[in-house]
């Protein structure tokens, strides 16, 4: 064979190597995905989806589907696109069920600022996985400013947001620098917050946020105002925390230092660390020796600053020392919302005593509950009798901070009536006592009506993310939002100003499942929301 034959079929041979190795490579290299736009990330199904992607949750599929007929029915209309952002995948059943409730809240809420009255536009309802404790944010926020961008997609507004994480802190960080709208309805850590100051010298590090939920704070002193009035104020305390970095936690711990103690001084705070937000790790060790050592301090009010899980644990703990018939009450923060969820038989009974009694209460300020309102009303009206000499209240006389919410929550509990007569499935029906569902409503149709203000007198155009972020400052006075968690009104950095908060007891009774009790309402400046909610001057 001449030898420049040999030197071509070497070359081609060498080619085809190349070409073999390459097609080879790309397809190692291409991205493994769970679905169109969706990517596989270390066993996660991350990204942005509005057509009925479930992620891999089968709790969340009915819910999913509910969401993206909605955006179908829109479509053509004018509307812009709102992101739902909030880990969407477990291994743990009760996650699994809270995050069906916030998208059952989600949809709801669309539902309501669709078809309620105003001005377009509508809104389509994506979902944005930002994986488990948000660790897959950074991708998701990429997505999410390339769509605020998009003149398609029109994105105005991100929701969602469930944990006080340093990650979920560096997502609305993200977000707010590119002026994209975020309203939080269900992170309560003091860390993501703007702050209210009367001087304007506020500090603004995420311009463009709104928060439903009172802070950490907030909720901290509701809780001290309420339990001052109902007479516990002698009580001895302790704190007893979580150690792990987490701002929730965090800011929780600080928060219960910072209540002045009326009684006998309690003994020193004591720690405990858990490995993560869903694993229990060492945690019951830990808490058979804390449970010990508050036996011999004689306290009897117990602050915790630490995750729902984690919680559980502490209580079940400190029921099985014995230490002369002591009744505990614990004092929790928003998270424990979700407590009652996670209770089995077993671990009701380990909170009564041989008598049957309660060993262990746990109180906790839960941003809303489906009982506060009508049992509030009630109680304001009986008050109202025994001070006019039985005389009924005049519609006018009514409080506007009971009747107004609780409109809203009849509002809700219609909607919810109305999607079941109509055959649409969601997963369930909707759970209000973990306040979930109630808190992503009223995330939604704040947006609505953010969306419809900013909109107002140009029907014809979309309004700029500017535009929407801009009215946060305004819903208050006659543009204040009726929440079913409490009226909304904003302050000028984006804080729910007075919100209350529904402080609840779960009580083991004396057989069976224990119960989720509403006791009263309690309020971070001590005293009710003014009429109209018009926010005082000299408001910090």
């Amino acid at each position: 064979m001449p030898r420049w034959k040999k030197l071509l079929y070497t070359l081609l041979a060498a080619g085809a190597v190349t070409v073999c190795a390459w097609l080879v490579l790309s397809f190692i290299q291409k991205p493994d995905t769970c679905a169109d736009g969706i990517d596989r990330i270390d066993g996660e199904c991350i990204g942005v989806n509005g057509e009925g992607y479930d992620f891999g949750t089968p709790e969340i599929r009915d819910v999913s589907r509910a969401i993206a007929r909605e955006n179908e029915k829109i479509d053509g209309q004018p509307h812009v696109t709102v992101a739902m952002m909030l880990p969407l995948q477990s291994d743990k059943a009760a996650l699994r069920r809270q995050m069906r409730s916030d998208l059952q809240g989600a949809y709801l809420g669309q539902l309501q600022a669709n078809e309620g009255e105003g001005e377009p536009p509508k809104i389509r309802l994506v979902l944005a996985n930002s994986g488990r404790a948000y660790g897959q944010q950074e991708k998701v926020v990429a997505t999410l400013l390339r769509m605020a961008d998009s003149p398609e997609d029109r994105l105005r507004a991100v929701t969602g947001f469930n944990l006080s994480l340093d990650d979920t802190r560096k997502a609305v960080k993200q977000l707010t620098k590119h002026k994209v709208p975020v309203l939080a309805s269900r992170i309560s850590g003091d860390e993501i917050a703007n702050e209210d100051r009367t001087d304007g010298t506020a500090k603004q590090p995420f311009p463009g946020l709104a928060r439903l939920i009172t802070t950490n704070h907030d909720a901290a002193q509701a809780l001290a105002s309420f339990n001052g009035e109902r007479g516990r104020q002698n009580q001895k305390t302790v704190l007893v925390y979580d150690k792990r970095s987490d701002g929730y936690n965090e800011s929780l711990a600080k928060a219960f230092s910072g209540i002045e103690e009326k009684g006998p001084p309690g003994p020193a705070a004591m720690p405990f660390e858990s490995p993560a937000i869903d694993e229990p790790g060492s945690t019951g060790n830990q808490f058979t020796q804390t449970a010990n050592n508050i036996c011999d301090s004689g306290a009897d009010t117990v602050y915790f600053a630490g995750r729902t899980l984690h919680l559980r644990i502490f209580a079940l703990k400190l029921a099985q020392v014995d230490c002369a018939n002591r009744h505990y009450t614990i004092v929790s923060g928003s998270d424990a919302a979700s407590l009652r969820q996670d209770m089995t038989l077993k671990d009701w009974q380990q909170l009564r005593g041989e008598d049957g009694k309660a060993k262990v209460t746990v109180q906790y300020a839960a941003p809303a509950h489906p009982d506060a309102w009508s049992t509030a009303l009630a109680a304001w009206k009986k008050g109202w009798r025994n001070a006019h000499h039985d005389r009924e209240p005049a519609k006018a006389d009514l409080p506007q901070y009971l009747t107004e919410p609780k409109a809203a929550l009849d509002t809700l509990k219609k909607r919810i009536e109305t999607t079941r007569g109509e055959g649409i499935r969601l997963g369930s029906t909707p759970d209000l006592e973990d306040s979930r569902t109630m808190l992503v409503y009223d995330g939604l149709i704040t947006i609505g009506q953010a969306l419809h203000d900013a909109q107002e007198g140009n029907a014809e155009s979309v309004p700029s993310r500017e535009d929407v972020g801009g009215q946060w400052s305004l819903l208050q006075s006659r543009h204040r939002v009726r929440g079913t968690s409490g009226l909304i009104c904003l302050t000028s950095s984006g804080n729910a100003y007075d919100k209350p908060v529904a402080v609840v007891e779960l009580d083991p009774g004396r057989e069976g499942r224990g119960k989720l009790k509403f006791v009263g309402l309690g309020w971070p400046t001590g005293r009710v929301q003014p009429k109209n909610c018009v926010i005082p001057s000299g408001t910090p």
